[in-house]
């Protein structure tokens, strides 16, 4: 009798050790709306049926011959993965909700259970109030920030840049078990920063960030380490300018002064030309061309011009006769109206060319 007890209780170790499941991970955190996963492994042969439960509630029955069996919770899913001795299946859960939260069973039925833990947080907002702010050296400032619609109720703090303040932070729960954070900094300004304010839950990779920036314009004036270059490059590029208008002042001057003075050889030239015009049209009885002007000649050929003009004129005037002459004989009269009426000729040949 003792022997069949003993052989009885060896073969239940055995199939215990053959059964051998793991349930991971233990405690699962994730955020509202994210996917939640959880791994059921066995290294034994032995079960026939998986049994997954969200909070004692049947979600999902797996065969180990039929595969994943029909749900009527949409949101779930298995997956089976290839272990080197017995199998893994990974329990998916979609679109996690509020009330997903809670325990997560895995049951090889009539042999062994595993249960996890599942959280779902979930994420609000951030905001810092009011705007950008200015303010003088040694002044305080009260800041203000709020996170609102988390769960649970998240961790509030200031960074703000080599400044040091005193804040303190308030929480209030609102409607569907969410809560409300408040915080007020009080710092002293010192120089010019960034004041921000985060919010977080574990779920959360990286923490939620509002900002506002601190202007300290008394730092300008008073730390002259800070605006000693920006100084000399003002100081510098002022000089640059300033000797770049006086020298086009200068150029401007210069050229105006120039066009404004007359040139003496034009005028002499001009005289010249104008008074051998009045001579040539003297002698020859015409008239003085204000608008003849010549185009490309120079001043030898202005000067042979005038040369030969003035011999014309002297040729002219040595053959020109009296229009009136007396004489007693009508054949002296005769040849001296030839000879006037040669003169003229000659005078309206000279006036023509």
């Amino acid at each position: 009798m003792v022997v069949h007890l003993l052989v009885l209780l060896l073969s239940c170790r055995i199939q215990a050790v053959g059964t051998q499941m793991k349930l991971s991970p233990e405690t699962l955190t994730v955020l509202r709306g994210e996917e939640a996963r959880f791994t059921c492994s066995t290294h034994g042969t032995q079960w026939t049926v998986m049994v997954w439960l969200l909070n004692n509630t049947v979600a999902l029955t797996i065969s180990k011959s039929h595969g994943v069996l029909p749900s009527p919770i949409t949101n779930v899913t298995a997956e089976k993965h290839s272990v080197s001795q017995g199998d893994s299946w990974v329990f998916i859960l979609k679109s996690t909700e509020r009330y997903n939260q809670g325990q997560v069973t895995c049951d090889l039925q009539s042999i062994d259970r595993k249960t996890a833990n599942l959280l779902v947080q979930e994420k609000g907002s951030v905001k810092v109030f009011g705007e950008d702010k200015l303010v003088f050296k040694g002044q305080s400032v009260l800041f203000e920030c709020q996170a609102e619609g988390w769960y649970p109720i998240p961790s509030l703090q200031w960074q703000v840049n080599d400044i040091k303040g005193e804040y303190n932070i308030s929480s209030e729960e609102s409607g569907k078990s969410l809560f409300t954070v408040s915080s007020n900094l009080s710092v002293t300004a010192a120089k010019s920063s960034r004041v921000d304010c985060l919010a977080s839950v574990s779920a959360l990779p990286t923490p939620l960030k509002s900002s506002v920036r601190l202007t300290v314009v008394a730092e300008v004036l008073q730390e002259g380490d800070d605006c000693t270059v920006p100084l000399a490059v003002t100081a510098s590029l002022s000089a640059v300018l300033l000797l770049l208008l006086l020298c086009i002042c200068t150029v401007l001057c210069y050229r105006q002064r120039r066009q404004a003075k007359p040139n003496p050889q034009v005028d002499i030239w001009f005289n010249q030309s104008v008074a051998d015009r009045s001579l040539v049209a003297e002698a020859t009885g015409g008239k003085v061309n204000m608008g003849y002007s010549t185009d490309g000649s120079t001043d030898a050929d202005f000067s042979e011009l005038s040369m030969e003009t003035r011999s014309q004129m002297d040729f002219v005037s040595f053959h020109k006769v009296p229009d009136v002459v007396r004489a007693s004989s009508p054949s002296l009269r005769s040849e001296s109206q030839v000879q006037g009426s040669l003169a003229e000729e000659n005078v309206r040949r000279i006036t023509t060319v």
